[in-house]
Parts: structure tokens; C-alpha cells; sequence
């Protein structure tokens, strides 16, 4: 697939980019190799492929969920302007 000049101005002003008339042709050309990189990869047969997340078979390493600090809210509500069991009042700035 190859873009003419109006094809790269016109994505060039939906994606609110400019660009300067003597690279439009660059523009077109990569544009156009990368459209054909997507054609070539779309013709390819995956029938009978099943999706999958990730290349290799890993699992994530985890932590441990267990607490490894001290609660310490009420030391820091005591700056706070307002509070109201254990949270924070803030003015309502959505009517």
C-alpha cells in the first residue's frame, strides 16, 4: 500500500502533527512500509493458534502479602484540617 501526499497531510493533521513539506515523501515511504509490514502480517494463516500472553511459559514471582510497616494514620491526620473516621474531608468541588 503507498500513501500519496494528501493521505500523510491528512494523518499528519488528525494526529495534530506537523510536517514540513520536504519530509511528506520520508513520511509517506515509512508509512507505507509499515502498512505493508501489517498487509504481510495479516495474510498470515492463524487458524488453529490458540492466543497467548506471553512467549515464554513464566509465572510472576510474587511477595508475600504481610504487612511491613506500622499503621501511623492517626500521626498523620493529626495535620489535616479535617477529618472523619479515618478519612480525609475535602471541600466538594462537584455540584
Amino acid at each position: 500500500m503507498s500513501l500519496d501526499k494528501s493521505e500523510v497531510q491528512k494523518i499528519a493533521w488528525l494526529a495534530r502533527l506537523s510536517i514540513d513539506e520536504q519530509d511528506i515523501s520520508t513520511y509517506s515511504d515509512e508509512l507505507s512500509n509499515i502498512l505493508g509490514l501489517v498487509e504481510t502480517m495479516n495474510s498470515v494463516d492463524t487458524d488453529g493458534i490458540s492466543p497467548i500472553a506471553h512467549p515464554l511459559d513464566l509465572t510472576a514471582r510474587l511477595r508475600a502479602d504481610a504487612v511491613t510497616e506500622v499503621n501511623q494514620r492517626e500521626q498523620f491526620q493529626k495535620n489535616a484540617p479535617l477529618t472523619d473516621n479515618g478519612c480525609y474531608l475535602v471541600p466538594k468541588v462537584i455540584e
